[in-house]
């Protein structure tokens, strides 16, 4: 209680307190009431920049819990192996400026490994994280290859729980493979496929570390998701108190959505009885 009230509740409550303040570190903060929330509604980069990071939530969130998914039933049906289950793991295990920098090489236009193989196919380069058509799914695609070790983990943990008899009882009902996997393993991994949502939507909308060390916001803004935004604005231009304001913006959005998904997907509820 000590830790989370030192360490969460304070500064929560400290930084919704500085959003409705003008707070440049050194000079005290000065109160301006909603003056922040006024100027976040009308600051075109703030839009720009949330409507890039719902591209990226999208992207991610859509192809990283297909891939979860296979990968997990694919270790589910196929094999049990702490070994495979320890390499599919291990892209979440490194560090996220490690792997942003490993795939940064890899996809560069001039030596990159990646860009080497698609020109001796198309017979040119492509400029995956220089080309504003293709840095979000670009980014996109390196989020998804770092989370879905974690995220197969946990959903192949929820096909574990599933009881044996029912596909048995599937199966004497005359079920085919695809029917039983979609009326019986995808309802009864629910609450698990909406704990892997959230959590995958949380993570995505606070992406930092792999944007800031591959792209830095570019080219032309088109990867300056908001997290970036707000760190610009609060350790590059010293304005932390419309920083927060950002934040506390963030912070509802993810709330809202959260208890949205939530609500749709009935995480708190079973269909194994």
């Amino acid at each position: 209680m000590v830790g989370f009230i030192v360490f969460a509740a304070v500064p929560v409550l400290r930084g919704i307190y500085l959003s409705f303040t003008r707070f440049r570190i050194l000079t005290p903060a000065r109160w301006t009431g909603l003056d922040n929330y006024r100027r976040l509604l009308g600051d075109d980069v703030f839009w720009k920049s949330l409507a890039v990071t719902v591209q990226y939530v999208v992207l991610t969130v859509l192809l990283g819990l297909a891939v979860s998914l296979a990968t997990a039933v694919i270790m589910h049906r196929l094999t049990r192996s702490t070994v495979v289950r320890g390499l599919v793991l291990l892209p979440f295990l490194v560090s996220g400026v490690v792997a942003a920098l490993i795939w940064q090489w890899m996809l560069d236009p001039g030596l990159g490994i990646v860009n080497v193989a698609v020109k001796a196919v198309t017979g040119h380069d492509i400029l995956f994280l220089g080309s504003q058509g293709w840095v979000i799914p670009t980014l996109a695609f390196i989020g998804v290859w770092k989370s879905m070790g974690y995220n197969a983990i946990l959903i192949f943990a929820g096909l574990q729980t599933i009881p044996a008899q029912i596909y048995e009882a599937g199966r004497l009902d005359g079920a085919s493979e695809p029917r039983m996997f979609a009326h019986l393993t995808l309802p009864l991994l629910r609450p698990i496929l909406a704990m892997v949502a959230v959590l995958t939507v949380i993570s995505s909308f606070q992406v930092f570390d792999l944007v800031a060390v591959t792209t830095k916001g570019g080219p032309a803004n088109a990867s300056n998701v908001l997290p970036l935004y707000i760190y610009s604005k609060g350790f590059a231009q010293f304005d932390f108190g419309y920083a927060l304001t950002m934040s506390m913006a963030l912070f509802v959005l993810l709330l809202a959505i959260t208890f949205v998904q939530m609500r749709l997907l009935r995480a708190n509820q079973s269909d194994t009885n």
